[in-house]
């Protein structure tokens, strides 16, 4: 959290509602309570969110055809910086070359 920059934002998924209390710029859609639904201003609100966030999911789901990305680590957790790095670089090989 230290390198996101003044006044950027989060963009997270449902998942991660209480990162609100570590860093209050950020931007999650919002959960429907139990029983209810959402007002269609609410809706419209996550969507735009989840349109912001559509490449990064993207990102991630061609990042897990590498399964050492899908399923769990098993290895050093020393060197998981660094396969992940190689990984990431492949993938921005690939990138570069479309």
């Amino acid at each position: 959290m230290n390198q996101i920059p003044e006044g950027a934002f989060i963009l997270a998924d449902k998942g991660y509602q209480g990162i609100y209390t570590v860093y209050p710029n950020s931007l999650l859609p919002l959960k429907a309570k139990k029983r209810s639904k959402l007002d269609p201003e609410l809706k419209i609100y996550n969507q735009e969110i989840n349109k912001r966030r559509i490449g990064i999911e993207h990102v991630f789901g061609s990042l897990k055809t590498f399964k050492i990305l899908a399923e769990r680590y098993r290895n050093r957790g020393k060197r998981l910086g660094l396969r992940f790095n190689l990984i990431a670089g492949i993938y921005n090989l690939e990138l570069s070359e479309k």
